[in-house]
């Protein structure tokens, strides 16, 4: 497999989506080869000198005033990797492992790190052979770096701990052995590099990041089914409204929303002699609201661009100013308050979509669509429990989206008393994005019934593209039947753009900007 080759402190939030959803192989620009092997020489040195240098000839944490002597450095950094191995939980996917290795081969790449360029040649290795590390998804509070899971990452390297290869778990020296790589014996600092740093909690909070981007996006097409489902007025969309005030998210939902929803014969059929005088907020409010979100996620892609260059570990190598100096960029707090950032936006995507499913399915409120958009109500209970157990899942993605970031807690005797919590904060979006695409799922299949039931008035053609599609996978709603497969394939179809794809750009729907996520 050919590789994609990355210039550390230059990658971009494409090229990192790409190695996510594309498992590439990757390789860090040679031309970053002098300054890591210069780094590395001054570590050497530094380990034969008799100044104490944190992490290099000292202990750890609390027992950095622990003299290391020269000839035990590599037990050192060995000891070190195997006594942080201390993951537990589920394992991390496979695609969020890889996505971590790069960010650390990123940050190895920047050349401050001191860790010889075999060890970013072992990773790279790694990933072009297909060698995963096993990662337990807990254990990091995001502070000293994501010690726990890097630890389970470092391990492999030195042929410990487990790895996937060829779809088979096995202890992580096999897994090299078989796929034809060395391991490394740690030299000064190494260990410690590869451990200290924000690539776990950063990993999983570009996912977080690239999965609601997605369904921000996937919102645009749901709440346009959902407004022409219940007559909903588009004045609220017109653009004079969100020029006045002003905020890009916003003008640009509304934009979306009116190309999606060109030519709509339902729209049309009531504009006048309507009796409601204004929609309900979720109606009318939907280019503020999503509009909202989408700017705070493009916030967040640009925290997350920056973190993904950084050089995170601890002490680090100041060519220029010849020095080995320690501080504090392993403190994960940036990525800790994205994290709740792109929680606090799935929870209000999910919200409002909620409330326009809880519209649609109530006679009182959706403007003569049949009760729970069953044809034969009373016999038939139609969507009346897939939107309680939407009520749920929004539930649920609001208390998840608590902060993280507030937590803390004073570890390792006291030494690290002030930790981010990034690595939970990050990890729980990825439930929070899987809830809100099965809430995004079923206002999809409420939109669609909706709109079936003003026939023979059509709605607009993207959106009528878009029910044929969501057709050929579940057919219309009639009598009850066995629901929960439906709601799946539902989910899915929101989850993977199948459906966004349809719109082919109409009013600018990639809402992406230079650092968002696309």
């Amino acid at each position: 497999m050919s590789a994609l080759v990355v210039k550390p402190g230059d990658v971009r939030l494409p090229e990192l989506e790409r190695i996510y959803r594309d498992s590439l192989a990757v390789q860090v620009d040679r031309s970053a080869e002098p300054a890591i092997k210069l780094a590395a020489e001054r570590v050497a040195k530094a380990a034969q000198g008799d100044a104490a240098v944190y992490g290099v000839n000292t202990g750890f944490g609390k027992l950095a005033s622990v003299k290391i002597a020269a000839e035990d450095t590599e037990t050192l950094q060995r000891n070190l990797i195997l006594s942080h191995c201390c993951g537990v939980g589920d394992r991390l996917d496979t695609a969020t492992t890889r996505l971590m290795m790069v960010l650390k081969l990123l940050s190895l790449g920047r050349g401050a790190s001191g860790v010889r360029f075999e060890v970013l040649e072992l990773i790279e290795g790694c990933l072009a052979k297909g060698v995963t590390p096993i990662i337990p998804s807990q254990g990091s509070v995001g502070a000293s770096g994501d010690l726990a899971p890097l630890a389970h990452m470092a391990a492999v390297l030195i042929g410990e701990g487990e790895a996937e290869f060829a779809g088979e778990r096995m202890p992580g020296g096999d897994a090299l052995k078989k796929a034809g790589l060395t391991p490394v014996v740690l030299g000064p600092k190494e260990g410690l590099g590869l451990i200290n740093g924000t690539q776990f909690s950063t990993a999983c909070a570009l996912v977080g990041l690239f999965e609601a981007w997605r369904l921000a996006e996937a919102t645009i097409l749901t709440a346009s089914l959902s407004t022409d489902a219940i007559m909903g007025s588009t004045a609220p969309l017109l653009p004079e409204i969100h020029e006045l005030r002003g905020h890009r998210g916003q003008i640009e939902v509304a934009a979306s929303m009116r190309a999606v929803m060109a030519g709509s014969e339902i729209r049309e059929s009531h504009r006048e002699d309507d009796a409601r005088v204004q929609d309900p907020y979720c109606i009318r409010c939907q280019p503020q609201v999503t509009g909202a979100c989408v700017d705070l996620l493009r916030m967040v892609a640009t925290t997350l661009e920056v973190e993904a260059n950084a050089a995170t570990d601890n002490p680090l190598v100041l060519i220029d100013a010849d020095r080995i100096v320690s501080g504090g960029n392993f403190h994960a707090e940036p990525v800790a308050f994205a994290a709740d950032q792109i929680a606090l936006a799935i929870a209000e995507l999910g919200a409002i979509a909620q409330r326009r499913i809880a519209l649609m399915v109530d006679p009182a409120l959706s403007f003569n669509l049949p009760p729970f958009l069953t044809p034969e109500p009373g016999l038939n209970s139609g969507m009346m429990i897939a939107e309680v157990t939407t009520a749920a899942l929004m539930s649920e993605n609001k208390h998840l989206a608590n902060p993280c970031s507030t937590d803390s807690t004073p570890t390792s005797a006291n030494q690290e008393d002030h930790v981010s919590m990034a690595a939970h904060g990050a990890r729980r979006l990825e439930r929070m994005n899987k809830n809100l695409a099965q809430i995004l799922g079923v206002e999809l299949l409420c939109g669609a019934a909706g709109i079936e039931f003003r026939a023979p008035l059509k709605t607009s053609p993207l959106l009528h593209s878009v029910i044929e599609k969501l057709r050929q996978s579940v057919p219309k709603l009639g009598d009850d039947r066995f629901l929960a497969p439906d709601l799946e394939t539902a989910a899915e179809l929101v989850r993977t753009r199948k459906l966004v794809e349809l719109l082919d750009g109409a009013g600018n729907l990639t809402l992406g900007g230079d650092h968002a996520a696309g």
